[in-house]
């Protein structure tokens, strides 16, 4: 073999060894990127706990599916009610992951037990609203209708964020009523007026929105006196935090808002 010939298949074979080794580099590359990406679709998994206020059912619901959905292997189960009432059982070793207030009131009662992990966001606000029977009947259209002798009127109880709203609310106009139940929550306020069992309720515009025609809302300018904040944090001793953090950043992303908006609630 000639000496040209001989350097010329060197070359070849340094080409092909070159060739090949790209070609590994590149599949491990991949590899890696694949096993990147697959580990973090697949890093959240198990269940989020939800405490939140009754008024969030219908958006927190919706955006539990979604959290759910974009990432497989999770869960979000939720326990709604009066705030006051969860803010109790969390600071009474309810275990929970998340707890989201419709007051900071209720979330003081939270934070001032040393249960939640770092500080508050108000995430939404909200507003109340008049919900009166389908087609309003009773012609009900300002805050001081409502203290005709003739009408069934509920109320939240005072300890709850949308009672104690409705009552600064009163206070603000000096209008005194007195209604003929105080509900725990305002899902249950809002119950009494659906069932027909009384005439009007004061309660948040998104749970009217979210009753749809079986009330009528009414709203009255009292209402931006007692605008309440909405806080979520994640609690200390939450048994899933890093899912849980994802899905507090899921309420307060620009998806989250959408929903929540969507819902009538308002911007923070």
């Amino acid at each position: 073999m000639t000496r040209t010939a001989r350097r010329t298949l060197q070359v070849t074979g340094a080409g092909a060894a070159a060739l090949l080794a790209l070609s590994a580099c590149s599949s491990s590359e991949d590899s890696s990127s694949v096993k990147s990406d697959s580990s973090a679709s697949d890093k959240l998994s198990g269940t989020v706990t939800v405490f939140a206020a009754a008024s969030l059912k219908e958006s927190f619901t919706t955006l539990g599916k979604e959290f759910e959905k974009q990432h497989p292997g999770t869960k979000v189960t939720f326990s709604f009610g009066g705030s006051d009432s969860l803010a109790a059982s969390i600071t009474g070793g309810a275990p929970a992951d998340v707890f989201a207030a419709a007051s900071p009131k209720t979330m003081k009662i939270v934070t001032g037990a040393g249960d939640a992990s770092g500080t508050p966001a108000t995430f939404v606000r909200n507003q109340l609203e008049i919900a009166t029977l389908p087609g309003n009947p009773d012609k009900i259209s300002s805050l001081k209708d409502l203290t005709e002798s003739s009408l069934k009127v509920v109320l939240c109880d005072k300890e709850v964020p949308c009672g104690a709203a409705a009552q600064k609310a009163l206070d603000a106009s000096g209008i005194k009523l007195t209604p003929v139940s105080y509900e725990q929550d305002v899902k249950s306020a809002l119950t009494k007026v659906e069932l027909k069992e009384a005439d009007a309720a004061v309660v948040y515009r998104t749970d009217v929105k979210a009753a749809g025609d079986k009330v009528e809302g009414v709203e009255f300018p009292e209402s931006a006196d007692a605008v309440n904040d909405y806080p979520i944090t994640l609690l200390k001793d939450a048994p899933n935090a890093d899912a849980s953090k994802a899905f507090i950043a899921l309420v307060q992303s620009a998806q989250g808002q959408k929903v929540l908006t969507g819902a009538g609630f308002l911007k923070p």
